[in-house]
C-alpha cells in the first residue's frame, strides 16, 4: 500500500471530521505556553514573571500528563479527556483573570500556571493511541499503523507552527487576554468533541479487555525512548531560546515565531513523507539515522551569524525533526503493553516538555553570557546525545520483543 493509499485509508475509516476534531484539540496546548508568556509579560511588566509562569506551565503540564495517561489506560479517555478539557479550559481563562490589575500577584499567576499546566490534556498522544483499535479489523494494519503515526507526527509539528502563530496575530487582534481567550473555547469545544468521539469507546474496550498482551512498560527499550524524547525537548527549548536571542540582538525580537515556524515546516513534510518507507527498514534504523541528521543539520548552528543564515539552518534541520519522535513513539507503540500504551505515549510527551524546560533554561544561562552560538551548542549537543542513544541502544531496540503487532 502506498504512501497515499494508506493516508486515504484512515480518512476512510474514521472520517475526515476526527482528523479535524483531533488536529484542533491539540492547538491550546501549543498556544498556552507562548500565550502565558505573552499575556503576563505584557499585564506585569515582567519577562521574568512571564517566562516563570509560561516554564511552570509546561513543567505541570509534562507531571501531568502522563498521569492522565495512567488514568485513562484504566478507565478509558472519555472521562479522563472531557474533565481536563473543562479544566483546561476554565484554567486558561483564569490566567486572564489572575494577571488583572485586581488579582495580579505572582503567587496567584504562578498557582493559576501550575493548575493550567496539570490539566491540560495531550490529546496528541491521546490520540495515537487510538490508532491501533480504531485499524484492528483492517488487513494491512501495520501500514496504517505507521501511517497514523507519520501523520500524528506531523500534526503535533504543524500544532506546534499554528498554536504561537494564531497567539501572536490574536494578540494584535483582541489583545493577549483575548489570544488566552480564544484558546481557550478551542480546548472546551474541540477537547470535549475528542472525548466524546465514538473512537474512544475502542481505546475503553480494549483497556477494560486487557488486549495487548502483558509484560512491564519500563525496560531498557522504553527508557532509552523517554531519554531520547527528553533529547529532542533540549532541542527545541535551546533552539527557540538562541533565535530568541539573535532576534532580539538584530532589532527583530517580533521574528521568533516566525523563524522557529520554520523548524515546523520541513517537519511536517518529512512526517508526511517517511510512511513511504518500505516496512523492512526498521523504526530502529530509522531512528538512528533521524539522530545522526539532528547532529548533522545542526552543526552549521556554531556557524548562524543572522537571520537569514539561521532560518536557512533552522528550515533544514526541521527535516529531521519528525523522523525521529515518529520512529520513537511508533516503537513505543509496539513494545509498551497495549493496556499501558496511553501512559508510555504520555510520558513520551512529558520528556519532551521536561527536555524543552531544561534546554531553555541551560541555553538562556549560556546565553547571557556568551551570546547566541553559546545556545546553540546546546542544541548540537542534545542532537549529539540523541546520536549516543541510538547507536548504543540500537541493538537492544531492534531485539526488543514486540507486544503489539
Amino acid at each position: 500500500m502506498s504512501a497515499i493509499a494508506s493516508y486515504r485509508a484512515l480518512l476512510r475509516i474514521v472520517g475526515p471530521a476526527y482528523i479535524v476534531v483531533a488536529f484542533l484539540g491539540r492547538i491550546p496546548l501549543a498556544m498556552s505556553q507562548i500565550g502565558t508568556l505573552i499575556l503576563v509579560s505584557t499585564a506585569t511588566d515582567s519577562y521574568g514573571l512571564g517566562g516563570g509562569a509560561a516554564g511552570v506551565l509546561a513543567v505541570a503540564n509534562a507531571i501531568g500528563s502522563p498521569l492522565a495517561g495512567a488514568l485513562a489506560d484504566r478507565i478509558g479517555q472519555r472521562p479522563v479527556v472531557l474533565v481536563q478539557s473543562i479544566a483546561g479550559a476554565l484554567g486558561l481563562a483564569g490566567i486572564v483573570i489572575v494577571t488583572s490589575d485586581r488579582f495580579g500577584s505572582m503567587p496567584a499567576i504562578l498557582t493559576m500556571a501550575a493548575i493550567t499546566g496539570f490539566a491540560i490534556p495531550q490529546v496528541g498522544p491521546l490520540a495515537r493511541v487510538r490508532w491501533r483499535p480504531i485499524t484492528s479489523e483492517e488487513e494491512d494494519q501495520r501500514r496504517l499503523v505507521d501511517a497514523a503515526f507519520s501523520y500524528e507526527g506531523s500534526a503535533d509539528e504543524a500544532s506546534f507552527v499554528l498554536g504561537p502563530a494564531l497567539i501572536g496575530v490574536l494578540a494584535i487582534l483582541a489583545e493577549p487576554a483575548g489570544a488566552m481567550l480564544v484558546a481557550a473555547v478551542l480546548l472546551g469545544v474541540f477537547g470535549t468533541w475528542f472525548a466524546l468521539h465514538p473512537t474512544s469507546d475502542l481505546v475503553a474496550r480494549q483497556t477494560t479487555h486487557g488486549g495487548g498482551g502483558a509484560g512491564a512498560m519500563w525496560t531498557i527499550a522504553f527508557f532509552v525512548l523517554v531519554i531520547a524524547q527528553f533529547s529532542i525537548g533540549v532541542i527545541f527549548g535551546s533552539l527557540q531560546t538562541g533565535s530568541t536571542v539573535l532576534a532580539e540582538s538584530e532589532g527583530q525580537a517580533g521574528l521568533v515565531g516566525l523563524i522557529h515556524a520554520t523548524l515546523g515546516i520541513g517537519s511536517v513534510i518529512a512526517g508526511l513523507a517517511i510512511t513511504a518507507l518500505p516496512e523492512r527498514i526498521l523504526y530502529a534504523t530509522r531512528m538512528l539515522v533521524a539522530a545522526l541528521a539532528l547532529l548533522v543539520l545542526s552543526a552549521p548552528l556554531l556557524l548562524v551569524d543572522s537571520i537569514a543564515s539561521l532560518v536557512g539552518v533552522i528550515a533544514l534541520l526541521g527535516f529531521a525533526v519528525a523522523p525521529y519522535m515518529i520512529s520513537n513513539f511508533a516503537l513505543a507503540g509496539i513494545l509498551v503493553p497495549l493496556h499501558r500504551v496511553g501512559t508510555a505515549m504520555t510520558l513520551l510527551a512529558g520528556a519532551t516538555g521536561i527536555g524543552y524546560a531544561a534546554g531553555a533554561s541551560i541555553a538562556g544561562r549560556l546565553a547571557d553570557d556568551h551570546g547566541h552560538t553559546a545556545a546553540f551548542a546546546v542544541t548540537i549537543s542534545a542532537a549529539g546525545l540523541a546520536v549516543l542513544l541510538a547507536v548504543t541502544a540500537n541493538r537492544a531496540l531492534r531485539n526488543a520483543i514486540p507486544v503489539n503487532v
